[in-house]
């Protein structure tokens, strides 16, 4: 069997003839151990370096707010430009809002809308204030002491005789039961003058289109100052006239007589 001859220890050398190996330089191992763990080492901070940056570019975005209440990143820039509307937002119902401060979002808001105002008037009633009921008596021209006189159902032209024949002598002025742009008559007991057999009478109003046109009259201009002319009708070229103290309808004539018995000046009434 060979010869066992153990090693000498390297750190003496010396002591058994074995002569020191001086082909390899002492600790490279270890230097290039050391080497290697220091560019690991560089690596290792360089990439967290870069990890930080770029968490740090990427917290330093701007955020948005989808209205969900999650914080959401964007890398679209942000805009400057109202959007349509009030508030930008939409919202259930409309309000009314001040300025929009400096740095401040605008919210939605809910609110009720505008009612309109309640009305104070009671129910029934009008804010037109309803026309005066107009009442007359009818002058004669040629006979200025004389009206219109309802006697026994008959008109006659009258003298007044006291507080009943004030009353008979005054006429509530109507529309035209026949034509709106002419007058009837009614007296105190609702009556309407119309007439009949060509003699004018207070009748009832029986609703007929007949009765309707005897009892419309319209005024014409008369030669006499403030006074007018009465025409039937349903009976054109006719006016009423007063013929011995009793007013009648008949043919229009060109005599002064005629004329001042058809004049009348409808003045304020008597009763």
């Amino acid at each position: 069997m060979p010869e066992d001859k153990s090693r000498p220890p390297q750190d003496r050398p010396w002591e058994n003839g074995w002569t020191l190996d001086t082909s390899r330089t002492p600790g490279t191992r270890r230097l290039y151990l050391a080497g290697a763990l220091a560019v690991t080492t560089v690596v290792a901070c360089a990439a967290a370096i870069a990890v930080t940056d770029n968490e740090l570019d990427t917290s330093s975005s701007p955020k948005q707010d989808d209205g969900s209440g999650l914080i959401s990143f964007s890398t679209q820039p942000a805009t400057t430009t109202a959007p349509r509307g009030e508030s930008g937002l939409s919202s259930v119902s409309p309000s009314a809002k001040g300025p929009r401060q400096q740095g401040s979002e605008p919210t939605a808001t809910v609110t009720a809308g505008p009612q309109p105002p309640k009305s104070t008037a009671s129910k029934g009633s009008s804010s037109k204030p309803k026309p005066s009921a107009t009442y007359r008596s009818v002058n004669s021209v040629n006979y200025p002491g004389r009206y219109w006189h309802v006697d026994d159902g008959y008109v006659g032209l009258d003298p007044v005789r006291g507080s009943e024949s004030r009353e008979d002598s005054t006429f509530k002025l109507v529309k035209g039961l026949a034509n709106s742009s002419c007058y009837s008559f009614t007296t105190h007991d609702g009556t309407y003058l119309r007439h009949r057999n060509f003699v004018l009478r207070a009748n009832r109003n029986d609703g007929s289109s007949l009765f309707k046109q005897d009892a419309t009259f319209c005024p014409r201009d008369s030669s006499y100052s403030g006074a007018k002319m009465l025409e039937s009708v349903n009976y054109p070229g006719y006016f009423l006239r007063h013929k011995n103290f009793v007013v009648r309808l008949e043919r229009f004539e060109y005599s002064s007589q005629y004329l001042q018995d058809s004049s009348f000046k409808l003045v304020g009434g008597l009763a």
